[in-house]
């Protein structure tokens, strides 16, 4: 084996030609969003000019008071979308799944531990290329966004390039959010299954109940269990800044995960 991160390597090498589709149909995507953006005034979006339900709001990312109808709504819709959701539940479902519960399912587990691997490098080469592969697909959508952002004078002059930047970290800071407890699935499980309906029920379920939470008053409470209550791309956008306590929460949540699965995986029998 390659003494130098053989793991990542493979891991990386073997979804090659998902990962190139996955970047090529992120840049589409957000051009497509920027375009729309820079051709049509966000308030002819929108019948009779009036402002959308402020529930609307989960759909450009924000928690406070940036409305779709605006230049950052809209591209802060573009990084809340479902598309881009399903994009990067992709990547976190196919490398999770395949860090340890697909070895497991497939029976293959054994073949790579009689190598000279720990339980320990294992997860973490793994986990270092998801988190690689998810950095890329955000940083596809971000430079495209900054690209659009650039060269449109008029979008330029209410969304910084500071902002698009600082919503581009925030993406990143959802991606470890699921990516952890994923992780910690996947290493506690024996099916890709398992992991795969984890990434579902946070990524997809987690934006259902942030709408919900912001349509409906008595369930308020319940958008704090949503990552989507804490990523808010549209907010970045709007104020030019990261929102700090926010990326806190989304970061620590990747991060116990992740502390999760090494104990887990260390603990757990490997026996197919």
């Amino acid at each position: 084996m390659n003494p130098r991160l053989p793991l990542l390597r493979l891991a990386l090498r073997r979804r090659r030609r998902m990962l190139t589709a996955l970047l090529v149909g992120m840049v589409a995507f957000e051009t497509l969003i920027v375009v729309v953006t820079n051709t049509i005034p966000p308030g002819q979006l929108f019948s009779g000019g009036r402002q959308p339900p402020s529930a609307y709001r989960a759909f450009s990312g924000s928690s406070g008071e940036v409305s779709l109808a605006s230049y950052p709504g809209l591209l802060g819709a573009g990084l809340t979308h479902p598309f881009w959701i399903a994009l990067q539940l992709t990547v976190i479902g196919s490398l999770a799944a395949a860090a340890v519960a697909a070895d497991i399912e497939s029976g293959t587990i054994e073949l790579v531990m009689v190598r000279p691997v720990t339980r320990t490098r294992l997860l973490a080469e793994r986990a270092a290329a998801l988190l690689l592969a998810s950095a890329a697909l955000t940083a596809a959508a971000t430079l495209t966004v900054a690209a659009g952002v650039a060269l449109s004078p008029k979008i330029h002059a209410e969304v910084g390039l500071g902002g698009v930047f600082a919503a581009g970290l925030m993406g990143y800071g959802f991606t470890l959010s699921v990516t952890g407890p994923a992780l910690a699935v996947s290493a506690a499980g024996r099916r890709r299954a398992h992991v795969l309906g984890a990434v579902v029920a946070i990524g997809a379920v987690g934006f259902a109940v942030n709408f919900i939470a912001l349509a409906w008053e008595p369930a308020a409470p319940l958008r704090h269990l949503s990552p989507f209550h804490y990523y808010t791309p549209g907010d970045a956008l709007a104020q030019g800044a990261v929102q700090w306590a926010s990326l806190a929460v989304l970061a620590g949540v990747g991060v116990a995960g992740l502390l999760l699965a090494q104990v887990l995986l260390r603990r757990r029998d490997l026996a197919p």
